[in-house]
């Protein structure tokens, strides 16, 4: 029994204190903006089979991608994508041995809202490698497996707006404007305040006839649209802009057993993207932080009831041991209930939200000055140069992260 409860102790104890701390060089380096330090930091371990190892490459693919390696980048995600899927198979031994301990000792596969966005993140790589097709893919697996979630898990989670707008325009950049229409008008069902799509549906309508014109427009109002002569003699600079830093799990005041989400309070708020003396403030289309505490909330009855479970566990161990020796007894409930922390472990270098800036603008190369700013709109010190070569009657495609 001496060795037993030891063992569990042991492993318990040393599974709190893995992946933050193997990992701080690597996440110094991402905050600092040395997105190939990080990356290399963090390869070795992704390439090994851990029960972390969904983390590294979490991490690795993020860092990845905003150093602009997205062929590196979508390799990393599409093993983490294919490792979130597979059945959550875990060993009884290892199952039992969480009763006793924590959850740090099983393989991590991911929240649920983990693993939805990271075919958000794949569509982004692709869409800038300017591969259409694998792009809308990934936006369509997007919502599906948000549909499967919901119709066989339960699970009350809505459409991705970012998936849905972001597919919009690609169909309409490369000519599928039926498509286009029909991924605007669900993404304004699902975030009807959404600047953009409005004047996307008023577009759209009106140069493919649909009878719902009038609608749009009454509901919109005196909303200023292009005219199908200045669509075709301009191009759209079109900005992917991810804000800020996601929520953190930490644990919950409550009970240290469990944990919660925290906002981490971005000083970046919005984009300014500025173009030929011309400027647009960024606007969000969907809240990463959001989602994370809202959906680690919903599980929190799931949570509770295998903690309740442990808890008697440990009781009838620790009541085992002081039939023998009360003083042990008491010794192992105490120990026992201290490897018992709440699992902390999640995808920490996502945004805090998703965001869209759109300019239209004559053909041309353009130099394009993206700035970061603070809840005042002041700047906040972030800023980034792009060079775009834009064609008439076509639309490119930028991706940048603010830090702070």
């Amino acid at each position: 029994m001496k060795k037993f409860l030891i063992g569990f102790l042991l492993l318990g104890l040393t599974a709190c204190s893995s992946y933050p701390h193997e990992t701080q060089g690597a996440q110094n380096a991402f905050y600092m903006g040395d997105f190939d330090k990080a990356a290399n930091l963090l390869d070795g371990k992704s390439k090994e089979d851990s029960k972390d190892q969904l983390l590294y490459l979490f991490d690795r693919g993020m860092a990845l991608e905003l150093a602009g390696k997205y062929a590196e980048s979508s390799s990393d995600w599409l093993k983490a994508d294919k490792m979130s899927e597979v059945k959550d198979y875990t060993s009884l031994s290892t199952e039992a041995a969480t009763l006793f301990t924590s959850e740090n000792i099983k393989q991590y596969k991911g929240e649920d809202f983990e693993k939805v966005i990271i075919n958000a993140f794949l569509a982004i790589n692709y869409l800038m490698a300017h591969n259409y097709e694998e792009a809308l893919v990934e936006c369509r697996r997007v919502n599906q497996k948000l549909y499967k979630y919901k119709s066989e898990a339960k699970r009350n989670y809505e459409q991705n707006p970012f998936a849905r707008y972001l597919s919009a325009m690609i169909w309409e950049a490369t000519g599928n404007l039926d498509d286009a229409y029909i991924d605007y008008v669900e993404t304004h069902k699902l975030i009807p305040d959404f600047t953009y799509v409005k004047s996307d549906l008023l577009r759209l309508s009106k140069r493919l006839q649909r009878d719902d014109y009038s609608k749009w427009r009454q509901e919109f109002g005196d909303l200023t649209i292009p005219t199908p002569k200045e669509e075709k003699n301009t191009g759209e600079i079109i900005l992917i802009y991810q804000q800020g830093k996601s929520a953190v799990k930490r644990p919950n005041p409550v009970s240290q057993r469990f944990p919660k989400f925290y906002a981490r309070g971005s000083i970046a708020q919005r984009a300014k993207m500025e173009i030929d003396g011309q400027s647009e403030s960024s606007e969000k289309i969907y809240s990463v932080s959001d989602v994370a505490i809202k959906t680690l909330d919903d599980a929190y009855a799931g949570l509770v009831a295998k903690k309740v479970a442990g808890v008697a566990a440990k009781a009838v161990v620790a009541d085992q041991v002081s039939q023998k020796s009360p003083i042990l007894g008491l010794l192992t409930w105490i120990g026992l209930n201290a490897a018992d922390q709440a699992d902390l472990r999640h995808w920490s270098t996502l945004p805090e939200s998703l965001q869209f800036v759109r300019m239209r603008v004559a053909p041309g190369k353009k130099t394009v000055k993206v700035l970061g700013l603070d809840g005042s709109g002041n700047p906040d010190g972030e800023e980034k140069t792009f060079i775009a070569d834009v064609k008439a009657g076509q639309k490119v495609f930028l991706n940048w992260r603010s830090l702070k």
